[in-house]
């Protein structure tokens, strides 16, 4: 997609409208918080009630586990609008579909099972797939990161301006791909993407990357790309302090997110090239919030939680929105749209710390399919020389002397008929 000039201006203009209004968070008083389709988002206000800061962070994994138990439920919330929500604004995109029809699967550490119960953020939504390791089954969620991940994605509007899922209409099919302290591996992985293939599932947001390549994983990517299901991951662990390429989103078609702060930029370190298929460094396509992020947590209240693989989830959502308006779409096909209609981070595309920009739901569900195609990065728009006009000066030139050479003897030749007539007259020249 290549926008206009005013357009690109436009967005430019939004851009820096939303980057200040964000700065203003923590001063007294409200704001606007704008988001990419620069929409005014909802107030958020500085009043008493705890902030994402305030609340219990949930991360990817639990190492103190043996010694502390599982995560204890929050039992805080916060009736601010997380700025993720103001940013996104998906309420502006449910007017076209909120994800009902659509099974997208959260592979973690589980999702619990209390939020698909009567009054949940996931009443009648949640499926609990397999668990992969360990006892019990995929409503257990130990960690609380794979609960976290399945409310960002679908969870249920409340009464007040808190958390909400970008699809919350969609169908949540909980694979549980850790064990009790959030660590997996690839073969675990390529299960679980399996079992999410097999479940229905026609997108699967990995919510725990792993650090290499492995066989049995490449061939699970292959049997969900047969099977018609979007995979979408992390270009980075959580925690990553490198920019190392992690697994699945190393693989082409993955789709490969980054986080971004309220500010709009690039959070964390991870850099490398959008859409190149490999390298040395992580590849990104898409960007969306990841840094303090608040949705529900396991045994109720809220939680907090910072890094792409919440991002991803913000994506997967979005995912959701566009297949519940529009299900015929291929996996490949919902890829390119929300690359194509993502909003542009303002540099030449793909850019190596966001890719094809930040995800913006509202322009992805309103698009037609023909706006879908992403320009190729390795397609230079070539510009013609202009024309040598060279040869058509001199030929002009040598038409206008040869025109006043002419006209010139003609001018002559009837100065001299003249003479003649007059000296035959008699009549004295001039």
């Amino acid at each position: 997609m290549n926008p206009s000039r005013p357009a690109r201006a436009r967005r430019a203009a939004r851009a820096v409208r939303a980057a200040r209004a964000v700065r203003a968070i923590g001063a007294a008083g409200a704001l606007v918080l704008l988001g990419p389709s620069g929409v005014a988002g909802a107030v958020v206000a500085d009043g008493a009630s705890p902030a994402a800061a305030d609340l219990p962070v949930v991360t990817q994994t639990l190492p103190g586990v043996q010694q502390d138990g599982c995560r204890r439920p929050s039992g805080r919330t916060a009736d601010r609008t997380p700025w993720e929500r103001a940013y996104l604004r998906p309420e502006a995109a449910w007017p076209y579909g909120r994800g009902a029809g659509v099974t997208v699967a959260v592979l973690g550490s589980g999702v619990d099972a209390g939020l698909g119960g009567d009054g949940g953020v996931l009443a009648g939504r949640l499926r609990l797939g397999p668990r992969l390791y360990g006892p019990g089954g995929a409503g257990r969620d130990c960690v609380g990161h794979g609960t976290f991940l399945a409310a960002l994605v679908a969870a249920r509007p409340g009464s007040g301006p808190g958390p909400v899922g970008v699809a919350p209409e969609a169908t949540v099919l909980a694979v549980a791909v850790t064990d009790d302290a959030g660590t997996t591996t690839a073969d675990l992985l390529a299960r679980g993407i399996r079992a999410a293939a097999d479940g229905g599932a026609r997108i699967a947001v990995v919510g725990v990357p792993v650090p290499a390549p492995d066989q049995a994983l490449t061939d699970a990517v292959g049997y969900a790309a047969a099977k018609n299901v979007l995979l979408v991951a992390p270009a980075a662990p959580d925690d990553q302090q490198g920019a190392d390429p992690v697994y699945p989103a190393g693989y082409p078609g993955v789709l490969a997110v980054a986080a971004v702060g309220p500010g709009g930029t690039a959070a964390g370190p991870t850099t490398g090239s959008a859409s190149s298929g490999g390298g040395s460094t992580a590849r990104v396509d898409l960007a969306a919030p990841g840094e303090g992020l608040r949705a529900a947590g396991p045994g109720g209240g809220q939680v907090s939680s910072s890094g792409p693989s919440g991002a991803a989830a913000l994506v997967g959502g979005t995912a959701a929105l566009v297949l519940s308006r529009e299900p015929d779409l291929t996996a490949a096909q919902l890829a390119a749209r929300l690359e194509a209609t993502a909003y542009r981070p303002g540099t030449a595309l793909p850019d190596p710390a966001v890719g094809w920009g930040t995800v913006d739901p509202a322009a992805a569900v309103a698009a037609r399919q023909k706006d879908a195609a992403v320009p190729a990065a390795a397609d230079p728009v070539t510009v013609p020389p202009a024309p040598d006009r060279t040869a058509v000066t001199r030929a002009t030139a040598l038409a206008a002397a040869s025109a006043l050479l002419t006209a010139v003897v003609a001018l002559a030749a009837a100065a001299v008929r003249a003479g003649r007539r007059r000296a035959a007259a008699g009549e004295p020249s001039a």
